[in-house]
């Protein structure tokens, strides 16, 4: 497998191209800051490749969704902060190529998710609020896999309501899923679900370590999604049936 690391000289980027040198998996750097032996324009790079993921950021997703469907490359997309518009260009695009989608390539993450979807469905009526914590340096608020998780509670509980922190008077409603975010620190990453009833209580989290296993992801995406049809594909696929 060739690997072409779309946003090499990121945080993530670096991480995902020092993984496949260890590995010894052929790959291509491309980011727009440039630099000794990477490429920067993706069209610039025209010899083989047989993946691309992607850790740049999500304004550039309309020139690399061309560059794919060009090339018929499947697609790691990995970056976080897309908009329903930029969204809706992955759903179109994944018509005529693989695209793998999430906002958290931890495997981890994506087992939270089915757990929460599986407390969501036995406790129907309780009150669930989710608590995300970043780095300081993180941009978007609500994090994508905060909202990912809340989505898992929503194919449960469709008429529930996502609240964006908490402020002012007026009493929680019933159908709420509250999100709070903190930026602090160098936090690389915390997903805490709760689930509530006047009785008792159920805490759901995932704490992540180290960015190199976002990176450990990102790798078992791209060796999964090299072998599918077009689609759009995301975590819960790559785990397989429950």
């Amino acid at each position: 497998m060739e690997v072409i690391v779309n946003g090499a000289l990121g945080r993530m980027g670096q991480q995902v191209c020092r993984l496949l040198e260890e590995d010894r998996i052929p790959l291509t750097a491309v980011d727009r800051a440039g630099g000794s032996g990477i490429y920067e324009n993706l069209f610039d790079y025209t010899g083989s490749a047989d993946v691309v993921i992607d850790f740049s950021n999500h304004a550039g997703v309309a020139e690399l969704l061309e560059y794919c469907k060009a090339r018929k490359l499947p697609l790691v997309a990995a970056t976080t902060g897309y908009t329903p518009e930029e969204f809706a260009l992955l759903e179109e695009a994944a018509k005529t190529i693989p695209i793998f989608q999430s906002y958290n390539m931890s495997v981890g993450v994506a087992l939270l998710a089915r757990l929460v979807k599986q407390a969501a469905a036995i406790f129907g009526g309780c009150d669930v609020e989710i608590i995300e914590a970043h780095h300081n340096r993180k941009a978007d608020a609500p994090s994508g896999t905060a909202l990912l998780l809340a989505e898992a509670v929503r194919e449960k509980r469709p008429e529930a309501e996502l609240v964006l922190g908490r402020s002012g008077q007026g009493k929680r409603s019933p159908n709420e899923i509250g999100i709070h975010a903190l930026r602090m620190g160098n936090v690389v990453g915390e997903h805490e679900v709760i689930f509530a009833t006047d009785n008792q209580t159920i805490s759901l989290k995932h704490q992540a370590h180290d960015r190199a296993l976002f990176a450990e992801g990102a790798l078992t995406a791209a060796n999964f999604i090299v072998k599918q049809a077009p689609g759009f594909y995301h975590m819960d696929d790559l785990l397989g049936p429950t």
